[in-house]
C-alpha cells in the first residue's frame, strides 16, 4: 500500500541586512518569522521596528506571512517603516 505524502507547511520568513555598520558591533535580531542582521544602531533598530509593526499589521488583517501576495507585503512594509 501507498502511503499518501503530507504536504509541508508553508513558510515565509523576512530577512533584514543592514550594511551601513561603522562601530564593530554585531548585531542580530530574530523572530519566528524574521531575522535582521548588522547594521548602525539606528538602522538596526529601524528594521527590528518595521518587522514587528509588520507581523502586527498581519495579525490585525488575521493573515500569515505566507499568506500575503508581495504587493501586499510592499504594502504593509511601507506602512510600517519608521519615519
Amino acid at each position: 500500500m501507498s502511503k499518501k505524502k503530507k504536504k509541508p507547511a508553508p513558510r515565509a520568513a523576512l530577512l533584514g541586512l543592514g550594511l551601513d555598520n561603522e562601530d564593530g558591533h554585531k548585531r542580530v535580531t530574530t523572530g519566528d518569522q524574521f531575522a535582521i542582521v548588522g547594521g548602525s544602531d539606528e538602522t538596526h533598530g529601524r528594521m527590528t521596528e518595521t518587522a514587528m509593526k509588520t507581523f502586527e499589521e498581519l495579525k490585525s488583517r488575521r493573515k500569515q506571512l505566507h499568506q500575503v501576495e508581495p504587493d501586499e507585503l510592499a504594502e504593509i512594509l511601507h506602512k510600517s517603516t519608521p519615519r
